[in-house]
């Protein structure tokens, strides 16, 4: 099995905990970053701009993707704008829908125009993605999001989707697939032989790289331990045991 090292594909950590943001920018290993308002939530980010400020800070020189809020398009160009302005390494996301299922494809297509780099976010579907290739300037840096962890979600094989957005997108070279909301660590060489040249990580799935190629005798090994010590530190038994002490 090939490391991590060895695989072409560029693995962004996805998240907003400045900490470990720059724990992985310092490693080495993470070539990018990504992340969105539901995970500044869950981080407990109260100031957006304050949080992209910062971690633009510690990480000056990779790609980071912060995404605009708005529902209504003309508020949610502003935003793009106004956040393309943090910093070279800016790629701006935008959903390939607002909530009312209305396409933003005619922004997507006027600020690409314009020159901003776009991270378009939230497809599912192969109807979006060439919808997408249509709207986005050859010659602007762009990255192309597919949820493949969602896709398989609802039972379907993400494979195909992920190896025909790389086919529609193989003569521009300033076009990254993305493989978004990975469920695990497999899913990173999964995305590799579908020629993604980015998949997103989360920092829960980032602590298992290590495992990468570890023997599974040992790993097996592990595993029972595992439950024994757990089973001992519970404390549990059974009815018969004390039963037959006092015989």
């Amino acid at each position: 099995m090939k490391t991590i090292k060895d695989l072409n594909i560029k693995i962004f950590a996805d998240g907003a905990n400045i900490t470990e943001m720059k724990k992985a920018y310092r490693e080495g290993f993470v070539k990018g970053f990504t992340t969105n308002p539901t995970l500044m939530k869950k981080a407990g980010v109260t100031d957006y701009e304050a949080f992209a400020r910062a971690a633009l800070l510690e990480i000056p020189d990779l790609p980071i993707s912060f995404e605009v809020f708005s529902d209504d398009f003309e508020e949610m160009e502003y935003e793009a704008r106004y956040i393309a302005g943090w910093g070279d390494n800016v790629y701006v996301k935008i959903p390939i829908t607002n909530t009312r299922g209305e396409s933003s494809i005619p922004l997507i297509k006027k600020l690409s125009n314009d020159g901003l780099s776009l991270n378009i976010t939230a497809i599912l579907t192969l109807k979006q993605v060439e919808a997408v290739y249509k709207a986005i300037v050859p010659g602007v840096k762009s990255i192309v999001s597919v949820f493949a962890g969602r896709i398989a979600d609802t039972g379907r094989d993400p494979i195909p989707y992920m190896k025909e957005t790389v086919s529609i997108f193989n003569n521009n070279s300033n076009v990254e697939v993305l493989w978004a909301s990975p469920r695990e660590l497999f899913n990173i060489y999964q995305a590799e032989e579908c020629g993604c040249h980015i998949i997103t990580i989360l920092n829960n799935i980032l602590k298992k790289l290590p495992m990468v190629g570890k023997d599974l005798e040992e790993l097996s090994l592990e595993t029972v331990n595992m439950f024994y010590n757990d089973a001992q530190s519970a404390n549990y038994t059974f009815i018969t045991k004390l039963v037959n002490s006092l015989l």
